[in-house]
């Protein structure tokens, strides 16, 4: 995806393009003769971007997709297991999977975008659950064929859609292998929405715009206050964590979001539910 003429390409990958226009990187599996399967030499790429870019200050919006037809058929089943026979070695290999997937992309600073263009299977799953919004084409293709070679989803896979889709239409899935399309994985909360391939990139670039329109630290404070009251299930404990969260967003915004954006709600110059305050300077 690219959002615009300005766009600036970042350090050469083997198995990834990274562009950047301003304070938005784009990611793009490049494997297409692979239908972008997940190679040791992707996973160890992708922890490396992902590490340094958790600690870029002008980053606003990361979106991550797949060239070509397919946004990712999962592990490359060859690279990944087939020759991956050393127990010591694979393990290193599988720890550098869950790194990105689950640790760095779960816990990223800034909000994440998985624009699934074609096929997604597998392993892929875990992508698109880890990233905070999922569009996809209507016409994309998605499955859980391990049960085809006799395995189950494994790693991360099984975890993460449990917690996204519907147990009736997961374990539909994951005991057929059978296929969907976007549509269906909109019905089913593994996605967003979907749109027509045709409108896929134009759909992601006008809600990267809106994203950017926002206050960068309460994007961050809205996706840890999520994530973190998932694991919190007293009550007591999720109302003083609450607390402790907000007095660390107005410290860290000047408390710009009373003293601009309330400010400006009771002045009658903006409405919250039509869109973000107007930051000073």
């Amino acid at each position: 995806m690219n959002l615009g003429k300005e766009a600036v390409k970042m350090a050469n990958y083997e198995t990834i393009l990274v562009e950047r226009e301003e304070g938005v990187v784009t990611v793009t599996f490049n494997r297409p003769h692979k239908k972008n399967a997940m190679s040791p030499k992707l996973h160890h790429e992708m922890v490396e971007l992902l590490s340094t870019l958790r600690y870029d200050k002008d980053l606003r919006v990361l979106v991550v997709t797949g060239k070509g037809d397919s946004f990712s058929a999962g592990e490359d089943l060859k690279e990944f297991f087939y020759e991956q026979r050393e127990r010591r070695e694979f393990e290193a290999l599988l720890d550098k999977a869950l790194e990105w997937r689950v640790r760095l992309l779960r816990s990223f600073p800034v909000p994440t975008i998985a624009m699934v263009n074609g096929w997604c299977f597998g392993g892929a799953f875990s992508i698109v659950a880890g990233c905070d919004i999922a569009i996809a084409a209507d016409e994309a293709m998605f499955g859980l064929s391990e049960v085809n070679f006799g395995h189950f989803p494994g790693g991360p896979v099984s975890k993460q859609i449990s917690a996204i889709m519907r147990p009736r239409e997961a374990v539909y899935y994951i005991l057929t292998g059978d296929q969907f399309n976007g549509k269906r994985a909109a019905e089913i909360g593994l996605i967003t929405y979907s749109v027509p391939r045709a409108q896929l990139e134009e759909e992601v670039k006008k809600l990267v715009q809106k994203l950017c329109a926002k206050e960068p630290n309460a994007l961050r404070a809205c996706k840890e206050a999520y994530r973190d009251s998932l694991l919190i299930p007293d009550m007591d404990a999720a109302l003083s964590y609450s607390t402790a969260k907000s007095d660390q967003l107005s410290f860290l915004q000047n408390s710009a979001w009373k003293d601009q954006g309330i400010k400006q709600f009771i002045e009658g110059s903006y409405r919250p539910g039509k869109g973000p305050y107007k930051k000073d300077g």
